[in-house]
C-alpha cells in the first residue's frame, strides 16, 4: 500500500511538472487540445493539462529582419538590374500566423520578391536610384494588403544594393564623366564671364572716377582764378578809392601834378634809353603846359 502511494505521488508530482510551461518575454505559445486550437500562452508560467493539451507553435513577438535575397529585375526600359533587400516584420495574431498560413516567412519572402520585380518593372533604369523610398513604401503597402490573414505586420522593406550589368555600369560612368567636365567648363566660362565683367566695372569706375577727379580739379582751378581776380579788382578798387579820397583832401591836386610831372619826366628818360630817334610833343618845352594837359585828363576822368 505505501508503495502504490509512492508511485501515486510520484506520477503527481511528473504530471504537474510536465504541465508546467514557462513562456519567455515576448514570446506567444498556442495550444492545441486534443488537435484543436485551445489558447494562446504569453510571457510568464501557464499550466496546461499533459498528454491532452501541447504547444503546436511557438512564436517570437519582436521585430525580425528578414533577408531578401538578390533577384533579377527589368526596368521599363529593358535593362535588367539585380537587387537585393531586408523586410522587418512583427507577429501580432499567435493564432492567425499559426493556422492563417503555412510558413508565413517563406511567403513573405515570395511575396516580396515579386512585388520588387513589378514596382522596378514600372520606372526607367535612371529613376531606380532616386525611387528608392517610393518603391520600399510600394513594397510594404503590396505585402501588408496580402498578408492581413497571416497575423503578421510588415514593418519597413529597405532596398540594399541595385547592381546594374557591367556595360550599364561603364555608361553611366561615361555620363557621369561627361556631366563633370560639362559642369567644370560651364564654371569655368561663368568664371571667365564674371572676371571680365568686373575688369569692365573696374574700367568704368575708373573712367568716372579720373572725370569727376577732372572736373573737380578744373572747377577748383576756375573757383581760384575767379577768387583771385575777385581780390585784384577789389585791390585796385580800394586803391582807387584811396587816390580818389587822397586827391580830394587839401593839397591832393598839387600832390598829383608833382606825380605827374615826375612819370612824365622819367617815362621820355626811358624812351630816350630805347632808341636813337626821339618824338617829342611840340610843346614839350612848356612842361607846365603838358602837366596842365594831363591833368585835364584826370579831371575828366573823375
Amino acid at each position: 500500500m505505501n508503495i502504490f502511494l509512492i508511485v501515486l505521488a510520484v506520477f503527481a508530482v511528473f504530471f504537474i511538472i510536465k504541465g508546467v510551461r514557462i513562456v519567455p518575454q515576448q514570446s506567444a505559445y498556442v495550444i492545441e487540445r486534443l488537435g484543436k486550437f485551445y489558447s494562446v500562452l504569453h510571457a510568464g508560467i501557464s499550466y496546461i493539462i499533459p498528454f491532452v493539451d501541447r504547444v503546436a507553435y511557438k512564436h517570437t513577438l519582436k521585430e525580425q529582419a528578414l533577408d531578401i535575397p538578390e533577384q533579377i529585375c527589368i526596368t521599363r526600359d529593358n535593362v535588367q538590374v539585380g537587387v537585393d533587400g531586408v523586410i522587418f516584420i512583427q507577429v501580432f495574431d499567435p493564432q492567425m500566423a499559426s493556422y492563417g498560413i503555412s510558413n508565413y516567412l517563406f511567403s513573405i519572402t515570395q511575396l516580396a520578391q515579386t512585388t520588387m520585380r513589378s514596382e522596378v518593372g514600372k520606372i526607367d533604369l535612371d529613376k531606380t536610384f532616386e525611387e528608392r523610398t517610393a518603391i520600399n513604401s510600394a513594397i510594404v503597402s503590396a505585402i501588408n494588403d496580402a498578408s492581413r490573414t497571416w497575423g503578421v505586420k510588415i514593418l519597413r522593406y529597405e532596398i540594399k544594393n541595385i547592381v546594374p550589368p557591367d556595360t550599364v555600369l561603364k555608361a553611366m560612368e561615361k555620363q557621369m564623366q561627361a556631366e563633370r567636365e560639362k559642369r567644370a567648363i560651364i564654371l569655368q566660362s561663368e568664371g571667365e564671364k564674371q572676371s571680365a565683367v568686373n575688369v569692365a566695372e573696374g574700367q568704368k569706375q575708373k573712367v568716372v572716377l579720373e572725370s569727376e577727379a577732372t572736373r573737380q580739379r578744373q572747377i577748383n582751378e576756375a573757383t581760384g582764378q575767379a577768387e583771385a581776380i575777385r581780390a585784384v579788382a577789389n585791390a585796385t578798387a580800394d586803391g582807387l578809392k584811396s587816390v580818389a579820397s587822397a586827391v580830394q583832401s587839401p593839397g591832393g591836386m598839387e600832390a598829383v601834378q608833382l606825380r605827374v610831372a615826375e612819370k612824365l619826366v622819367e617815362q621820355f628818360g626811358h624812351l630816350a634809353k630805347q632808341g636813337n630817334t626821339l618824338i617829342l610833343p611840340a610843346n614839350f618845352g612848356d612842361i607846365s603846359s603838358l602837366i596842365a594837359t594831363a591833368m585835364t585828363v584826370v579831371r575828366q576822368s573823375k
